[in-house]
């Protein structure tokens, strides 16, 4: 019925699924429980049965506060993502120059090879609703792009992809974590042609693209401290526990149209406020990501710096102010194996010789799909409590929280 683009349009129709098919056919249910603190943190399992405490208790408005992704299904989905909508029609743009976003997370499922992602990406608000024959839009989830300029399945053309800024708020598991701007040369969702244009290929066309696939990624274990994020107690932030992620984007004048210098990452465990840990790496200072830092890692680690050719952090924030749109997702990794987040990478080089190249703990070539989907075939990861607002405002005690700060 559908082997192709034009034979598809003919025969087939977006239909949409319900709240059962979300969870039968893809693994996404939505969460109502107010929070998930006494969920059993001292079980490492995987293969464990499935919690669905968190499906009877309702908020005081009987809404949803959130979406507990399983990573796969007994129908053989791996993996989900989903996008945050405004209206019926319309994704929901936040912008986010000058203010702080917060969610609660729960990764303590989601093993080695496995990604956990929260992320914005400068997607058209109503999907491509009305271009090039696009009758579904937002409503069916369409529209998407990233930084790294994907092509959709069925285009035929393998050369052409869609490029968009991408700002990686947490791509994570319960061994290693990092938050990354990707800025871009575009405004919104841009077509690429060819190899160079989309920066496709491992002979530089990577680094000549119309986005920096790279990024500027903060990971404290590639930085440096080891013992900062990790399943235990032993750990300044306990993966095998829920946590509150807060990212804050700090202008040079503490305004709404000032330039973006900042990207600041705090935690909220057990009550304490966390500050994100110091770089340990020589010649890169700091706990944040600011142009001087992303300046001075690119140096240490011998990466191509195409951050700052697209502008750096004052290009980012371009973005944050014009608007984004909001994705959360969990998937596994053909291409690396997800080494460039959790294991050693590139998996060719020494780290005695290049620093930067052991990203986390995990073994690459023990994590691609064919092993990581039978080995974490009950995983599952939670994002709820979404909030947004003035720097300072989201990340308070519920009776504390400031009025600034609004639920998503």
């Amino acid at each position: 019925f559908c082997p192709d683009p034009e034979t598809c349009k003919q025969n087939c129709a977006v239909e949409g699924v319900d709240a059962k098919g979300y969870k039968k056919n893809y693994g996404v249910r939505q969460m109502f429980g107010k929070s998930d603190d006494d969920d059993d943190d001292d079980d490492d399992d995987d293969d464990e049965e499935d919690d669905d405490s968190d499906a009877d208790a309702k908020d005081a408005d009987g809404e949803p506060i959130g979406v507990k992704l399983d990573f796969s299904t007994e129908g053989g989905n791996v993996g989900s993502r989903l996008y945050i909508r405004d209206t019926e029609h319309s994704y929901k743009m936040f912008k986010l120059l000058n203010r702080e976003f917060t969610l609660d997370v729960n990764m303590k499922k989601l093993g080695c090879g496995t990604n956990g992602a929260v992320y914005f990406i400068e997607m058209d608000p109503f999907g491509g609703m009305g271009r090039d024959g696009n009758a579904a839009g937002a409503k069916f989830g369409t529209g998407y792009c990233d930084a790294q300029c994907p092509h959709e399945k069925f285009e035929t053309n393998t050369s052409m992809g869609i490029c968009c800024v991408e700002m990686d708020i947490w791509e994570a598991n319960k061994r290693a974590t990092a938050y990354t701007p990707h800025p871009c040369s575009t405004v919104g969702p841009e077509r690429c042609y060819g190899n160079i244009e989309c920066g496709y290929g491992e002979n530089g066309e990577r680094w000549k693209g119309l986005c920096d696939k790279d990024g500027c990624d903060l990971n404290t274990y590639r930085m440096g401290a080891t013992d900062f994020y990790g399943p235990g107690k032993g750990y300044e932030v306990d993966s095998k526990k829920p946590m509150t992620v807060v990212t804050q984007f700090l202008t040079d004048d503490g305004t709404d149209t000032g330039k973006l210098v900042e990207i600041r990452r705090l935690y909220v465990q057990n009550g304490k406020l966390i500050g994100n840990a110091e770089s340990t790496i020589p010649g890169v200072n700091g706990s944040a990501i600011t142009d001087s830092f992303c300046n001075a890692q690119k140096i240490a680690f011998e990466d191509y710096d195409h951050h700052q050719e697209k502008g750096g952090l004052a290009s980012m924030g371009e973005a944050l102010a014009r608007g984004l749109v909001l994705s959360v997702s969990v998937w596994d990794d053909y291409s690396t194996h997800m080494a460039w987040l959790d294991a050693r990478f590139p998996p060719a080089e020494d780290p005695a010789e290049r620093l930067g190249v052991i990203r986390g703990p995990c073994n690459a070539s023990d994590d691609g799909p064919a092993e990581v989907r039978p080995k974490h075939k009950k995983a599952w990861v939670k994002y709820y409590n979404f909030r947004y607002g003035e720097i300072g405002s989201t990340y308070q005690d519920k009776v504390d929280r400031r009025l600034e700060a609004v639920h998503v």
